[in-house]
This record gives C-alpha cells, sequence and structure tokens, in this order.
C-alpha cells in the first residue's frame, strides 16, 4: 500500500525537521515506504524542491555515497537495499529506540523466566570469592594487583589480588513477533506499521548482538498468517487485510513448539480487532463491522493454547478504543500473559525493555 505524500499534515514534516542528518531522513523514508530506495530518493527531490528538506543537501552526492558504501546497489530493475544497507535500517531502529528509553525511563517491566539459564559477563569487576568459574577472572586486574601488592614482577598471586568479572544469569528464549499488517494499522491517515516495523528491526538488532544463542521470528498476519525472513523486514508493508490474529497465534506457536529453548513466548504488536477467523474445516469467517462472538471466542481458543503450552503472550496494542481494550484484556487473563496500551511513540521502549527484563536474573 503507497502512502500519498503530497496529502499528509504538518507532523511528517515536522518529523523531517526533527532528523538531524541526510542519512537518517533517507532511513526514516525507507521506513515509510517499505524500503524502496528509488521512491525514497525521488521524494527527497520533491521534498527539496518544496523547501522542507535543505537546499544545502546534495543528493546526487548522497546518491553516489549510497552506492559507492554499498548500501544499495544497481539491480535490472533499478536501486535496491543492499545488505549492508539492510543492517544499517535495524541498527539505526535499535539506536532510536533505545535513545528514546534512556531520555523517558519507560517501559521496565520485570518479570523472571525460569529454567535454560547461561552466564553472561558485565564489563564491572569485583573481588574474587570462592567457588567463582575460573573463565570469569581478569588476569590482568589480578596480576597487577600482585606487583601493586608485592612489588614483585613473578607470578605471586593470592587468592586477595583475584578479580572477576561480575556476571548476570540469562535464560535461552525463542520469541515470536506477530506484526499486525491489517488496513486498520494505516487507517485514517494514522500510521502504525512503521513504528511497529522498526520494533522489529530493532528487536532482531538486539537479538543478533547481545543474546545470539536465542531464536526469534517474525510473523506477520492480515487475513491470514505468514513467517517472514530478518531480510524482509524493511519492506513489510500494511494491505488490505482483515485481522485474523487466531491465524497469527496459531503459526507462532507452532513455530515455537518447534524450538528446543526452554523458555517461549510471543510478542503481539496490533491494534486491537480481531475482524476474520479461519474455520477447522478450512472456511473463512469474517466480520469487520465490530467485534463478533464468534470470531473473539475462537482468538480467545487459541490464547488458552498457547498458555497450556506454556507460551505466555505479551500484547503491546496502539489503540484507545476502550471496546477492543477489553478485548486484549480477556485475551491476557485467559493466557495468563501481559498487555500493555501505549502510543505508538512509546512502542518500541516497552517492547524491548519486556524482552530485555524477562530475562535478566541477579548480578553475582
Amino acid at each position: 500500500m503507497k502512502f500519498i505524500y503530497s496529502r499528509w499534515d504538518d507532523q511528517f514534516y515536522e518529523s523531517l525537521r526533527n532528523l538531524s542528518d541526510l542519512m537518517s531522513i533517507f532511513q526514516y523514508l525507507l521506513n515509510r515506504l517499505g524500503g524502496d530506495v528509488q521512491e525514497v530518493l525521488k521524494l527527497m527531490e520533491r521534498l527539496q524542491k518544496r523547501g522542507a528538506l535543505d537546499s544545502k543537501y546534495d543528493l546526487e552526492k548522497f546518491k553516489k555515497q549510497l552506492e559507492d558504501s554499498r548500501m544499495v546497489k544497481m539491480t535490472e530493475s533499478g536501486l535496491k537495499l543492499a545488505a549492508k544497507g539492510e543492517r544499517a535500517l535495524r541498527q539505526e531502529a535499535f539506536d532510536l529506540i533505545f535513545r528514546g528509553m534512556k531520555s523517558s525511563g519507560k517501559g521496565n517491566h520485570p518479570l523472571p523466566y525460569e529454567g535454560g539459564m547461561s552466564e553472561e559477563l558485565l564489563p564491572e569487576k569485583r573481588p574474587y570469592n570462592f567457588g567463582d568459574n575460573y573463565r570469569s577472572v581478569d588476569y590482568s586486574s589480578s596480576l597487577f594487583n600482585s606487583v601493586k601488592r608485592s612489588g614483585d614482577l613473578g607470578l605471586n598471586l593470592n587468592e586477595n589480588d583475584l578479580e572477576v568479572f561480575a556476571s548476570e544469569q540469562t535464560t535461552s528464549c525463542a520469541t515470536t513477533l506477530m506484526i499486525d499488517v491489517s488496513h486498520s494499522m494505516v487507517l485514517y491517515g494514522e500510521d502504525r506499521i512503521t513504528p511497529a516495523k522498526q520494533v522489529a528491526m530493532a528487536f532482531t538488532e538486539l537479538i543478533m548482538t547481545r543474546y545470539p544463542k536465542d531464536h526469534l521470528s517474525i510473523v506477520l498476519f492480515g487475513d491470514t498468517a505468514w513467517e517472514v525472513k530478518i531480510s524482509d523486514l524493511p519492506y513489510i508493508d500494511a494491505g488490505p487485510y482483515h485481522t485474523n490474529t487466531q491465524a497469527g497465534l496459531r503459526m507462532a506457536r507452532q513455530i515455537l513448539l518447534s524450538k528446543k529453548h526452554v523458555n517461549k513466548q510471543i510478542f503481539m504488536i496490533t491494534d486491537g480487532k480481531p475482524s476474520m477467523i479461519t474455520r477447522s474445516n478450512g472456511q473463512i469467517y469474517k466480520n469487520p463491522a465490530g467485534l463478533d462472538a464468534m470470531i473473539v471466542n475462537r482468538t480467545l481458543d487459541e490464547a488458552v493454547v498457547c498458555r497450556k503450552k506454556k507460551i505466555p503472550i505479551t500484547t503491546f496494542m496502539v489503540t484507545n478504543d476502550p471496546y477492543l481494550q477489553s478485548f486484549v484484556r480477556q485475551l491476557t487473563e485467559l493466557n495468563k500473559g501481559r498487555a500493555y496500551f501505549s502510543s505508538v511513540d512509546n512502542l518500541g521502549s516497552y517492547v524491548i525493555w519486556d524482552f530485555v527484563s524477562n530475562r535478566r536474573k541477579k548480578e553475582k
């Protein structure tokens, strides 16, 4: 689905003015236009002609820099994002969300999990205690302490000289991130899909860099549900779909049950209203007009199955509709999961902090 930028309100232009450099503007527009490099560059030219983009920017030079740095590549159909450009988008999303968390201090929702724990070293150090793992000893600092104590350059270490890196216990986790791509995510001019996509990219970057032993899968749900690869994230867009939350939860559960990780969880970003289900015989039933009892009940059935399989669902709902919030509260109660109602501006902070808090145990 394409956005008609000429009809956007001042909020779009204000967002552009708040970005610090041309690369940030380029990446922001890439998210809005589903990763279409050529459309973004054309839009930047139009914005510059209208005065929305500073005339000091040399867009032709910028385009050449993108190619020279291998952020984009030329294909038969024109300029496309290269793998380096896709990684840069994930990193930008990661940095943006964590900057927001640091400034706001919001979104800390601790909820410890048990089992499947591993030890992660921290940069902080402390004196050695009996029973500490020898692999956590900082030998450089320990040798310095020995020399400082004895004045001898020989290896005269004793227990009091030893320093170890502090550590925390973390759990191995398999997570499925569900993203609602139904039409309501861009309805009435409110863009909810772009921040949802930014969260997915930041989430992916977090796991790939901080928790490489974990598993993350991305499931989109509209009329049906389908899994996408990490490399597909920049190109996600909302479509002319109903909201088949039932299909999304079912696919997420099936993916997680195929993983060996002790802990499993579903994160779901949605604006709430399920409007479609797939019956057991494969037939489709839909009702976009309201919270249909049959659709709601079949969706809640999936939440109960997830609970029985020990898969909690954390729902991040980007709407203020009290009727839809009531449905999410019902789903959360039946699943014994968690639910957060937030604006799209706070969405990233809640997702990332909830994930990190769920993993973190205690510092030794």
